[in-house]
């Protein structure tokens, strides 16, 4: 392979990564906890919404309450980042470049 041919496949892959993160940002995932919360997140980290059912709600347990966000909140931040590994690397993968140790979303 020629310094030719390395720097398109890095060009190539370079595009397929901006339209991957642009994709990613609209892609919405969702992660409830204790059923009565529901937090909606993007590909990219960017909560979008938390809901909280009006049952899940008890002045006496605002802990336990707070802990359910919380870990809604963790569930979807996981959710949202296998889903940009899984992206990222089909990326780097499919350019026969397996493991990206050191770049996000690689390795």
């Amino acid at each position: 392979m020629n310094i030719g041919q390395i720097a398109k496949m890095a060009q190539q892959m370079q595009a397929q990564m901006a339209q991957a993160q642009e994709e990613l940002k609209e892609t919405t995932l969702e992660a409830t906890a204790g059923g009565g919360v529901k937090v909606v997140i993007t590909g990219a980290q960017e909560i979008r919404s938390i809901e909280i059912d009006p049952s899940a709600v008890d002045p006496d347990e605002v802990e336990m309450l707070q802990d359910l966000v919380l870990s809604a909140v963790n569930e979807a931040i996981g959710r949202s980042k296998e889903l940009e590994r899984e992206r990222m690397g089909s990326i780097a993968g499919g350019m026969g470049m397996p493991g990206m140790p050191g770049l996000p979303g690689f390795g």
